[in-house]
C-alpha cells in the first residue's frame, strides 16, 4: 500500500520541483537577463542621476514644496510619496472628505498664485498609486507664472520648457500628453545655472 502511494506521489514531486524551478528560477532569470541586455536603464528602475548620486526615479513622484519648481499631483502614499507605502484613498466621489480635500488643494492652489480659471483635476486630486511623477501639461503650464516670479524668469520662457518636454501617447493612441516633473524640475535648474552664467 505505501508502495503504491509513494508510486503515484513521485511523478506530482517531480512534476512540482519542475514547475519550480522553470517558472521560480529559470523564468525570472532569462527575463532579467534580457531586459538587463535590452534595457538596462528602465530595468535598473529609470533613476535619475546627479553624477554618481541617485536623485530620484523618472517613475516615481517625490514632495517637491519650494515655490521654485513644479509640483506633482497630491500623494496619499505614506506620508507623502512613500514608494514602500503605495496606496490610492479610495475615497468615493460623493465623499465629504474627497470634497474638503479637493476644496483645500484649490484653495492652496490659488494661494499660491495659480492662475486660470480652473485648477486642473491632477493637482488637486490623487493619483491611483500616489506616486504618479508626471502631470498634464494643463496643470504644469498652470504653475508657470508662480514659477517665474519665484526664479525671476519671463514667464514664456519656462512656458516654453514646458512645452518642449511634453511626451505624446505611445503610437498617438496609448496614453496621455504628460509631462514628467522630477525631468522637468532638473530641466528648470539647468536653465537658471546657463541663464547665471
Amino acid at each position: 500500500m505505501f508502495t503504491e502511494v509513494t508510486r503515484a506521489l513521485r511523478p506530482a514531486f517531480v512534476l512540482l520541483l519542475l514547475l519550480a524551478a522553470v517558472t521560480g528560477l529559470a523564468y525570472p532569470a532569462l527575463i532579467t537577463g534580457v531586459g538587463q541586455l535590452a534595457m538596462p536603464f528602465q530595468a535598473n528602475g529609470s533613476l535619475v542621476r546627479d553624477g554618481e548620486r541617485v536623485v530620484g526615479s523618472e517613475l516615481i513622484a517625490q514632495g517637491f514644496t519650494s515655490q521654485r519648481y513644479f509640483q506633482p499631483r497630491p500623494s496619499a502614499a505614506g506620508k507623502g510619496y512613500d514608494a514602500s507605502s503605495t496606496a490610492a484613498t479610495n475615497l468615493a466621489p460623493g465623499s465629504k472628505d474627497l470634497r474638503d480635500a479637493i476644496a483645500t488643494r484649490v484653495a492652496d492652489a490659488r494661494a499660491q498664485g495659480m492662475t486660470g480659471g480652473i485648477v486642473p483635476a491632477d493637482l488637486v486630486t490623487t493619483s491611483a498609486s500616489g506616486l504618479d511623477p508626471d502631470l498634464s501639461p494643463e496643470a504644469a503650464f498652470s504653475q508657470a507664472p508662480r514659477i517665474a516670479r519665484a526664479r525671476g524668469l519671463g514667464e514664456a520662457r519656462v512656458r516654453a520648457l514646458v512645452d518642449s518636454r511634453i511626451e505624446y501617447p505611445l503610437l498617438g493612441m496609448v496614453g496621455e500628453r504628460r509631462v514628467n516633473v522630477l525631468l522637468l524640475n532638473r530641466q528648470l535648474d539647468r536653465m537658471a545655472s546657463n541663464t547665471s552664467r
